[in-house]
């Protein structure tokens, strides 16, 4: 290698170093280095949805590596407590032949009879609480436990919080809706409607 060359070399060298490592205020080598950088003063967030939650009477549950809270569910319920009403065990009350059923508007619309009827989420004997398919107790305030049950993917979801809506905000503190917040347990499924349309009548009637 000759000295021309070699100086030749040497200046690009210097050159591509000059201009590839450039550290001015706001150039690093990579979006990594930028962000721990730029973050290194950073001690979180003022922003909160604390101010959303008036008024909103909250439960603190804790599910594996979640904790969050949820809306309180019995003093939302208009007929609890059943015992109210059920004052002695279901078989006990249970009316004659033909007569008129105490909850005759409920239609249970969740899966076929051979699946599910009443008793599988309610227990006769204790009517305070919901009931797991192996018979133990749930208590309203956690009815999520019941439908986890079977809709486990989306009860995964939910504590991540990627399924659900939110009872504020996305700031902390975090609040979700439950599975009865948004969906009627005796027939979750939603109703098909048409989209929402604009009225191009009432625009024209106002030309």
């Amino acid at each position: 290698m000759t000295k021309k060359n070699y100086i030749y070399i040497l200046g690009c060298t210097f050159i591509f170093t000059l201009f590839s490592c450039k550290h001015s205020e706001s150039e690093y080598h990579s979006i990594t280095d930028k962000i721990e950088a730029e973050s290194k003063n950073y001690h979180g967030t003022s922003i909160s949805s604390e101010q959303f939650l008036d008024g909103v009477e909250t439960i603190e549950i804790t599910e594996d590596e979640h904790t969050f809270l949820i809306p309180e569910r019995k003093s939302q319920i208009t007929s609890y407590a059943c015992t109210e009403c059920h004052t002695k065990p279901l078989n006990q009350m249970q009316n004659k032949e033909g007569a008129k059923k105490a909850h005759w508007d409920i239609k249970l619309a969740h899966a076929d009879l051979n699946t599910m009827n009443c008793i599988t989420c309610h227990n006769g004997d204790d009517m305070d609480n919901l009931k797991s398919l192996t018979g133990n107790t749930i208590d309203y305030n956690r009815s999520y436990k019941l439908c986890s049950q079977c809709h486990s993917k989306q009860f995964e979801d939910w504590k991540g919080g990627a399924h659900g809506k939110k009872v504020a905000g996305w700031a902390p503190p975090r609040a979700s809706m439950t599975c009865v917040n948004c969906h009627n347990p005796h027939k979750p499924s939603f109703e098909t409607r048409w989209p929402a349309r604009f009225n191009t009548q009432k625009v024209k009637e106002r030309e």
